[in-house]
């Protein structure tokens, strides 16, 4: 079975407070589109060392959506960036592509 995102994390570090976990998830909502098109874009461009650090940055999205697994995929394809290989690219966008959907529905 495939890892899913949740909003797991989310709910226990906003407690009882609506406000909060709105502006959590309206931040988070924003800053993936932000940092998946700037790692996109430094993608077509070949400037892996740039986007090891957007996938960086992006594990922290993985983490707070509660994805494990998916989180040691990004780990390793941060490593793999660093050094040009690409080999986890369609694992690291099948993450992400789950995650936008995820939060275009909250």
């Amino acid at each position: 079975m495939e890892e899913r995102p949740t909003l797991t994390q989310i709910n226990k570090i906003s407690g009882k407070n609506d406000d909060f976990r709105e502006r959590l998830i309206n931040i988070l909502k924003t800053e993936l589109v932000s940092e998946v098109s700037t790692y996109q874009k430094n993608l077509s461009l070949g400037k892996y060392i740039e986007c090891a650090e957007n996938v960086h940055k992006l594990k922290h999205k993985i983490g707070i959506l509660g994805l494990e697994k998916s989180y040691e995929v990004a780990v390793l394809f941060e490593e793999d960036l660093k050094k040009s290989n690409l080999k986890n690219k369609k694992a690291f966008d099948d993450i992400l592509k789950s995650m936008l959907e995820f939060t275009a529905q909250l």
